[in-house]
């Protein structure tokens, strides 16, 4: 019985993938045709949030910027995972909280976009990162009160040790932690065609089959949902890629995914099953943190990525073993969760 029933649970998963992807197909070029005709171009990042200025990276992506290269890619995914869940998967307990981190982070990465694409300025248009940081953190904060408060989770699960009662205001404070983590990894490893699509990608398959032995079937359903739209969005994002997700894609990826990570109860596997996003936004804070106090850098560029483009390293190879590298961590991590008693 136990086998038909992942049996079913995983079929209805699949098809909530398909409806995700055949969705994000079918407004591919919806979104094509207005972000053309409105002329949705992307500024080219010139500063650091310290207001440095990024000659190496500038001069490696010059090329990208020589064409129109329309940004808010990302609305598309937010219009699938929006339309299947609402429609098939929507569900207090299980649904409700990740589709409203999605949008949450997702209008957080669209008023970026919109300051970036229409607003006045070269290189440093968009929300100033404080800004941007108490918005998200507001997202995290709220979406953390109805995880405790409505929902009654007061506890973590630490691997191979069992449940750890942190408290309402405890569990909130760490879920909005989580979803302010998430949402500036993805955002800071969106720097190379197809890299934060796919790194998310992995994470959510990885957390959708942690959920489906969990019996969360719907999770699990909403996890392939976002897995059915970053394969249409990857379609089309391998390089030489037609457009970028933008901040609205991966701001919305991000508080997603941290919503899932907690609601899974396996967010302390996160830097393992994240392992690759987690080593993206860490190589931007050193290298912060090595300029600001000791003046000099440790990678040529930040994050790391762009500091194996400047070794001579071409964009499909990081990109690719990026995705090899996320794999294996993936892996690793639904098994610590199986020996640790997550699942």
């Amino acid at each position: 019985m136990l086998r038909v029933a992942i049996t079913n649970e995983l079929f209805y998963g699949l098809l909530m993938s398909l409806g995700g992807f055949l969705i994000a197909m079918f407004l591919t070029p919806v979104y094509t045709y207005f972000a053309y005709k409105y002329k949705f171009w992307k500024k080219q990042k010139k500063q650091t949030l310290d207001g440095e200025a990024l000659p190496v990276m500038t001069k490696l992506h010059a090329h990208k910027f020589k064409r129109k290269f329309p940004t808010m890619a990302g609305v598309i995914g937010v219009g699938a995972v929006t339309i299947v869940t609402v429609v098939c998967n929507l569900d207090r307990g299980q649904t409700w909280l990740p589709l409203a981190g999605f949008l949450g982070g997702s209008l957080v990465g669209l008023i970026d976009d919109m300051i970036n694409v229409f607003g006045k300025g070269d290189g440093v248009a968009g929300l100033r990162a404080p800004v941007k940081f108490m918005m998200i953190s507001l997202v995290g904060l709220f979406l953390g009160w109805f995880f405790a408060y409505k929902l009654g989770w007061t506890s973590v699960m630490i691997p191979f040790y069992g449940g750890f009662s942190i408290g309402v205001v405890g569990m909130i404070l760490l879920f909005a932690f989580a979803v302010v983590a998430t949402s500036n990894a993805v955002n800071i490893s969106d720097g190379l065609d197809g890299l934060a699509g796919g790194l998310a990608m992995i994470a959510y398959g990885a957390y959708g089959a942690i959920a489906l032995f969990q019996g969360q079937w719907m999770l699990f359903g909403f996890c392939l949902t976002v897995v059915g739209w970053l394969l249409s969005y990857i379609w089309f994002n391998v390089p030489p890629a037609r457009f970028m997700m933008g901040d609205v894609g991966s701001f919305a990826l991000g508080a997603g995914l941290g919503v899932v990570a907690m609601m899974t109860n396996a967010f302390l596997l996160l830097p393992v099953i994240g392992g690759m996003l987690v080593i993206e936004a860490g190589s931007s804070l050193i290298q912060l943190i090595s300029k600001r106090f000791f003046h000099k850098k440790v990678f040529i560029s930040a994050p790391i990525h762009h500091h194996f483009e400047a070794k001579g390293w071409g964009e499909a190879k990081i990109v690719m073993r990026f995705w090899v590298l996320a794999g294996i961590m993936a892996v690793v991590g639904i098994f610590l969760a199986a020996i640790g008693g997550i699942i």
